[in-house]
């Protein structure tokens, strides 16, 4: 394999940072060799610098969507660490739905950040269809988005190999859940339709998604840089409904790095909400000054 020179990773750290706002330091050294070494050579590049010139160039950004894929593509399995879908059973679904039916309005909408091949947000699908039996009877919608185009082909496929969904499903869900197809299993079209999937960079605006009830972003942020990190969690912060719910990876804090975060714990599971003002601030915010007390 192609040795990735010290100025070379510089270059390719700039370059990667600028497609993907990921931070690649010295010590990752091994990882763009190891993801994007095959590339070099099919591509017949002499080196990963010449790699970064032929991207460059290239009209139909062919070889620059493949870097994303391989730096970006992380991996991934059904149920991955069970206390979130725990929590969403036990815990924020049930209040989400209470919240709802207080308000009059049924719908759900739940947003997977960094979706990847779609195990997670068929998950979710799969949780929620055990819980609620008939999840369009509380409006239930699923985003997915991914910056992969790879990625979000193939989670909107739904078909997995053997290999990929014997990991973290059980035989009884794969069973009722999927079907045999083409050497694999693919999603029945009941789960597939909750869902809907998309192209998209967590570095840019995101506005035009709308609000969520839920939104899983786990295990992305802690790729960015300090100051992309707090950016990324003010926009997810202003794509929450009134109450909504924010879950991050098991290894990931918000704590100390977005203050208008609230860290709420449900036994082994730690989500986040936004902080409500006190009523006085949210008087003093409408009308510019305090409520007199008498």
């Amino acid at each position: 394999m192609i040795k990735l020179l010290p100025e070379e990773h510089r270059l390719l750290a700039q370059y990667i940072y600028s497609l993907c706002a990921v931070t690649l330091d010295e010590s990752k050294g091994y990882l763009i060799e190891g993801r994007l070494g095959s590339l070099v050579e099919e591509t017949g590049c002499a080196s990963y610098g010449a790699l970064v010139q032929r991207a460059r160039s290239e009209p139909g950004r062919a070889i620059e969507r493949r870097i994303i894929d391989a730096i970006t593509t992380n991996e991934t399995l059904f149920f991955r660490d069970t206390a979130p879908f725990d929590l969403l059973r036990h815990k924020i679904v049930p209040e989400v739905i209470d919240r709802r039916a207080r308000a009059g309005s049924a719908r759900i909408r739940i947003w997977s950040a960094a979706c990847s091949t779609g195990q997670e947000i068929y998950s979710i699908a799969i949780l929620l269809k055990e819980l609620l039996g008939d999840p369009d009877r509380y409006g239930v919608r699923l985003v997915g988005t991914d910056i992969s185009d790879d990625a979000v082909a193939r989670a909107s496929r739904g078909w997995y190999s053997p290999t990929e969904i014997s990991r973290g499903l059980s035989d009884i869900l794969r069973e009722k859940y999927f079907k045999q197809a083409s050497g694999g299993w693919q999603i029945r079209d009941e789960i597939r339709a909750m869902a809907s999937f998309k192209r998209l960079n967590l570095m840019t605006d995101f506005s035009a998604l709308g609000k969520f009830d839920i939104i899983f972003c786990r295990n992305v942020a802690i790729y960015f840089n300090d100051r992309d990190r707090i950016a990324l969690f003010q926009r997810i912060e202003r794509a929450l409904e009134f109450g909504g719910c924010l879950v991050v990876g098991a290894m990931e804090s918000l704590s100390g790095v977005c203050p208008q975060f609230e860290s709420k714990r449900h036994l082994r599971s730690v989500y986040y909400q936004v902080k409500t003002a006190a009523p006085a601030e949210v008087w003093r915010s409408s009308t510019g000054r305090l409520p007199v007390t008498i």
